[in-house]
Order: C-alpha cells, then sequence, then structure tokens
C-alpha cells in the first residue's frame, strides 16, 4: 500500500491567504496510513523521536479506534503532538529509521501524530503527589514548555517567565499561520496551565527581574530556555539601508502583530520585489510570507545546492509550488541604494561548488568576475541567530562558548549547580523537537538535583 498524502490548498489561492496550507488527514486517510505500520517487535523508530514517544502503540491504538488512548501515549512523552506533527523534521529522525523505507516509503508518523493531536480530546494527566519546590522555566518555548510539562508531572511548583506578551516562545513568533496556527499553539500551552503550571508574561529575566531576586523569593532551580533571538548579518556593504530586515523582525511583524491583517497596528514594509537571503525553515517561512504579504517577485539566495539546502523538502517544495525563485551557488556581495537610501537592489556571485569541507558538504568558493544583480526593494537576512545576552550579563559565573551559547554537561547543567539550559540557548538555531527533548532531559536532571539537595 503506498503512503497516503496529505491534501494541501491550491498554491494559486494559498499564495493569496495566510490559512494552513496542509490540510491534515482524512479519518479514512489515517487509517489506511496507520494500517502500514508493521508494529515491529524491536521499533528503531522510537529511538530516532528525541522525546520517545510509542510509536507503535499510538498508531495501533489509531487502527483499534481509540484516539483517546493513541492520544494518551504521546502525551505520556510529549503534550504537544498537533505542534509536533505540523512542524517536526520527522523525515529524517523517527521515519528516516522506519524499516519500510528500505522497500518503498516510510509510515507518515508526523501525518499521524497530527491527525491524533487534532481529532481527540485531551484528558488530564496522571500528577504525582505535590512536591514543596518551586523551579522556574525562563522562557515559553518548546523547551521550557516540556521541561515545564515534564516536571509538573513529577509534582514541583513550576512557573514559566515569559518575555513576551504571548506564551509560545518561537512556535508564536517564528513560525508562520500557514505552518502552524496560533490557535494550535494557545490551546497546546492551555493544557499546561490545566495541569497547574504557572505562566507569567511580560518578564525579561535578567531586565524585569533578576535570578538572585527569583530565588529570594524561593525559586531552588532554574532552566533557561531563552532561545536563540539575536540575527545574524553577513556584514555586507548597505545592510543598514531602508528595506533590510532580518528574518526575526520580518516574521515577529507578520505572527506576532499580524502585520497582514488591515486592522493591525504594526505596518508591514511595501515590498514589490524581495530577496531573501539562507536556505533554512526560516528562509523559506520568510519567502513564503512576503509572497502572501503582496510581494510581486520573491527570489532565494543560496550558497550552495539545492539538496545541501537544510530546510525541509516539504518546505523546499511548497515554496517552489507557490512560485517562490531560486538563486543557487549564489551569494550576496552588497545591497545597492537609491537616492533615499532605500534598497534598489542585490549584487551577488556565483559559488565554485568542485570542492568539499570537512563536513562533506560543498565548500563555496566565489568565482572571480562572476557578479551578477538582482532589481529588488527588500532583502531579508535569514542566516540564523545568536542567543540574546541578557541573561549571561546577570550570571557572570554562568558558563558560556564564545559564540554566546551556554555550556551544560550531559544532564543539561550548566556551570551553576541549580541553573540548567537547553534548546537553542545551547545549541544555536536547531528543530522544535530537540529543543523538547533538551527540556525532557533537564526536567529528570533538575528532580535528580533538587531530591539530593
Amino acid at each position: 500500500m503506498n503512503r497516503e498524502n496529505m491534501k494541501c490548498q491550491d498554491p494559486l489561492i494559498r499564495i493569496t491567504n495566510f490559512d494552513e496550507v496542509a490540510l491534515g488527514y482524512t479519518y479514512e486517510q489515517a487509517m489506511n496510513e496507520a494500517s502500514r505500520c508493521l508494529q515491529c517487535k524491536k521499533p528503531l523508530c522510537v529511538s530516532g523521536c528525541p522525546v520517545n514517544i510509542n510509536i507503535p502503540k499510538f498508531i495501533k491504538e489509531i487502527l483499534d479506534n481509540n484516539l483517546e488512548n493513541a492520544l494518551q501515549t504521546i502525551n505520556e512523552a510529549n503534550l504537544f503532538p498537533s505542534i509536533c506533527g505540523r512542524v517536526c523534521p520527522q523525515e529524517s529522525q523517527c521515519e528516516a529509521l522506519c524499516v519500510l523505507n528500505k522497500k518503498s516509503t516510510s509510515v507518515a508518523i508526523g501525518n499521524l501524530e497530527r491527525f491524533v493531536g487534532d481529532n481527540s480530546t485531551f484528558k488530564m494527566v496522571e500528577l504525582k503527589e505535590e512536591i514543596a519546590k518551586k523551579v522556574a522555566i525562563i522562557g515559553s518555548g518548546p523547551s521550557g514548555l516540556a521541561c515545564a510539562y515534564e516536571l509538573k508531572k513529577m509534582g514541583y511548583d513550576v512557573t514559566i517567565f515569559e518575555a513576551l506578551h504571548i506564551t509560545g516562545g518561537v512556535l508564536a513568533y517564528g513560525i508562520p499561520e500557514f505552518r502552524l496556527p496560533k490557535k494550535l499553539v494557545q490551546d497546546e500551552v492551555d493544557k499546561l496551565v490545566k495541569i497547574g503550571v504557572k505562566i507569567k508574561t511580560n518578564y525579561v529575566v535578567g531586565q524585569t527581574i533578576t535570578i538572585k531576586q527569583l530565588e529570594e523569593d524561593g525559586f531552588q532551580a532554574f532552566y533557561i530556555a531563552s532561545g536563540a533571538g539575536l540575527p545574524k548579518f553577513m556584514g555586507i556593504p548597505g545592510e543598514n539601508l531602508i528595506g533590510v530586515f532580518s528574518a526575526n523582525e520580518y516574521l515577529t511583524r507578520i505572527n506576532l502583530m499580524k502585520a497582514y491583517q488591515n486592522t493591525s497596528q504594526t505596518p508591514m514594509y511595501n515590498s514589490k520585489n524581495v530577496v531573501v537571503i539562507g536556505g533554512g525553515n526560516v528562509a523559506m517561512d520568510a519567502a513564503r510570507s512576503a509572497k502572501r504579504s503582496g510581494a510581486e517577485n520573491v527570489y532565494v539566495v543560496y550558497r550552495r545546492k539545492k539538496e545541501d539546502m537544510p530546510a525541509r523538502v516539504e518546505e523546499i517544495h511548497h515554496a517552489l509550488e507557490e512560485g517562490i525563485e531560486f538563486f543557487f551557488a549564489s551569494n550576496p556581495i552588497a545591497i545597492h541604494k537609491d537616492d533615499n537610501n532605500k534598497v534598489n537592489g542585490i549584487e551577488c556571485i556565483t559559488m565554485d561548488l568542485s570542492t568539499i569541507d570537512e563536513f562533506g558538504r560543498n565548500n563555496p568558493i566565489p568565482i572571480a568576475n562572476s557578479n551578477f544583480n538582482i532589481q529588488c526593494d527588500t532583502v531579508i537576512m535569514a542566516l540564523g541567530n545568536h542567543p540574546n545576552p541578557i541573561i549571561k550579563k546577570n550570571l557572570t559565573n554562568l558558563e558560556v562558548n564564545k559564540n554566546g551559547t551556554i555550556i551544560v554537561n550531559e544532564k543539561q547543567q550548566t556551570s551553576i549547580s541549580n541553573i540548567f539550559a537547553g534548546g537553542d540557548i545551547v545549541t544555536g538555531a536547531a528543530t522544535v523537537i530537540l529543543a523538547m527533548g533538551a527540556g525532557k532531559t533537564a526536567s529528570i536532571a533538575i528532580d535528580e538535583y533538587l531530591k539530593n539537595k
């Protein structure tokens, strides 16, 4: 039996709206796809999941027409199936290890996880007896949410401190509505509130309140999950011109401030020809958002080949369907301006990809005299992010790498014994599910630390 393909909005229609592109499985599709699972005695797929969901079990429960049990099975390891089913790179994790890959295509584990999350009702998880010890989670992104969930199940008094006015971190400000509806994010966060996790928004730990003050208020352990929200730039001429954005700012305006809506108080830059620099999921999100925001032409400039792009294959495919044009083996060297200091073009150079670096990827080398120009009025830099330095400034004993990421051991413990960290603040920009995996690992270590204290 062939893998069930999920239906999507027509490309010509979806570029006119921010509604979700992938429409989800029907009941019949989910049953057909679940029936493909071989129910392996030694399921390799589970080892490919950073939070170790019992994948064969939840798929079997779909087949048994018991979605509530399927959800409970997932919730034992992961509170957020509707989110992870949409944004996790299953093709390189659990699905990559599916034994069906040897003869055909893997079971669509992510699609089935999404189906369960979207079509079943959350039931209260079993909580252990309350422990009179307070834990502070700094940041309400996926890593912080996962850690809070696990610690609350253990019985701890958990409070999340979020710098923004809404929860979700990168799930709220970074991933567009057409990939991850914000109502789903809020619904998933509400589950934490239902089980007793406290959430305080508009708290910038290190500015609004310090870790020392939190310790004085009775918090005994901390999990830093503040992400990596400081954008990177190339350092080329013209980056300070009007019309140059970091992908962070551009996507935050769209996702958090709803700048694409006529009623929004946050304006959207009036772009007709947009160039996005980068090849990851954030670059795809920025390019596709620009298209939906009225840009006539959107170009992605990436210094390697298409097959080298870190973005998910699905996102690249959708971008191509939507009319996004790609310049591969190309790199910007300067942004040009008009008389009003506004962007009117970007100069690029072609890259030679004949040599290989130490990681086995093409090593881009500029080809002399291969310069070319792209006419544009907007440039969006999607080159990754640095960690925000606010917390480090308030914790002088906290060891960090030269790039600002926090150094931790295998238990996610930092150089300060009662402070743990995980997610992008440790790894740099990575995936939602890897961040959640770090949060789960940290919760176990925090429990061990507090019990031994």
